[in-house]
């Protein structure tokens, strides 16, 4: 065995051990299995290893690290509505992940500024969502990922319960429920988000950006909805 994977060997043992003394303190699960004793297990840290891809809600680019189904849906609805928040390293890694790829498309000229001139804006919670959760679950990501996302777009008027509803209707429910906080004519803008299914809030959140003069260049998002929309995925060369 080399120096390094002894080393290796050896920081994996002392984590362990760490985690092991953790769970006797304060016993937890696993929110993507339900494994004893730990936040995350390793099967499930493996599920949730980035592999950003591109799709697109009509004209907007969204690149996406994971899909969001069996653990990764589990993990990110514990995460956003359990106040399972231990799993935010391992899902901040896969949404820096997703948005170094949405940059490196919009502007790769320059590969060592991740941001590269272009302002992350996160999309906003409804004010629903920030009463029962106490924290906006996209700007905890960003920050865990060592990024800063600005908020520039707030909630305009009340939007109904999206589950359940087709395309159609979730763009109609939320048509006009975003606006820029400032004018933002010379930015731009990559917008930030946790799940894309149709595209409706980033569609809407897109929306407002232009509206208000800045130039979107795309969107980045922990994880999508892929097998619902599988006619979503093309190059940009087949536009």
């Amino acid at each position: 065995m080399t120096e390094r994977r002894m080393l290796h060997a050896a920081r994996n043992a002392a984590r362990t051990a760490v985690l092991d003394a953790w769970a006797v303190v304060m016993p937890t699960d696993c929110s993507g299995c339900g494994t004893p004793d730990r936040a995350l297990c390793a099967a499930c840290l493996c599920a949730l290893r980035a592999a950003p891809r591109a799709a697109y809600r009509d004209d907007l680019a969204v690149w996406s690290a994971l899909d969001y189904s069996g653990v990764v849906g589990r993990v990110l609805v514990a995460y956003k509505d359990g106040g399972r928040t231990d799993a935010a390293p391992a899902l901040a890694a896969a949404l820096r992940e997703a948005v170094a790829a949405a940059l490196t498309a919009a502007a790769p000229a320059d590969p060592t500024q991740i941001t590269g001139g272009i302002v992350l804006v996160t999309v906003p919670s409804s004010r629903r969502a920030w009463r029962v959760r106490g924290f906006h679950p996209v700007d905890l990501l960003l920050r865990r990922a060592g990024l800063r996302g600005r908020r520039l777009l707030r909630p305009s008027g009340s939007v109904a319960d999206q589950v359940g509803l087709g395309r159609q209707q979730r763009l109609d429910n939320r048509s006009g429920s975003l606006v820029a906080s400032r004018p933002l004519a010379g930015s731009r803008i990559l917008l930030v988000d946790d799940i894309v299914t149709t595209g409706a809030t980033l569609l809407e959140a897109a929306r407002a950006i232009r509206q208000a003069g800045g130039e979107v260049v795309g969107a980045a998002t922990v994880a999508e909805t892929r097998r619902l929309h599988p006619d979503t995925h093309r190059s940009r060369k087949s536009d």
